[in-house]
């Protein structure tokens, strides 16, 4: 009786999963495990203050200037392009690139100290 009642359990709750099984993945040299699926919720948590840094560091740079606020996008390559040299800056804006590392220095000045308000 203890077995059926037993087997009837195991039955109802399905089949015990490996979390060390693979997944056919199509390549048999990328196999996955389910564990590797699966993140812990600390990545998830890092993932999310990221996110939000993120999104905190663009609304700042939103603040800046006008000619900064250019400068560290063309610099940091935010504008969905890649990032460019100070030199590849300076041509683009028309200025010295001696002025671009001034008003780079002066733009993330800015940016910190906003950041620790």
């Amino acid at each position: 009786n203890e077995i059926r009642m037993q087997f009837r359990r195991e039955k109802k709750a399905g089949p015990t999963v490996s979390l060390q099984e693979t997944i056919d993945a199509g390549k048999e040299d990328s196999a996955l495990t389910l564990s590797d699926l699966l993140q812990d919720s600390a990545c998830m948590e890092e993932n999310v203050e990221q996110k939000d840094d993120a999104q905190r560091l663009r609304t700042l740079i939103e603040t800046l200037p006008a000619r900064e606020r250019q400068l560290v996008m063309l610099r940091y390559g935010l504008a969905g392009q890649p990032p460019l040299t100070q030199l590849e800056t300076a041509q683009l804006l028309g200025i010295s690139r001696s002025y671009v590392s001034r008003l780079e220095t002066h733009a993330l000045q800015l940016l910190r100290q906003k950041w620790t308000r």
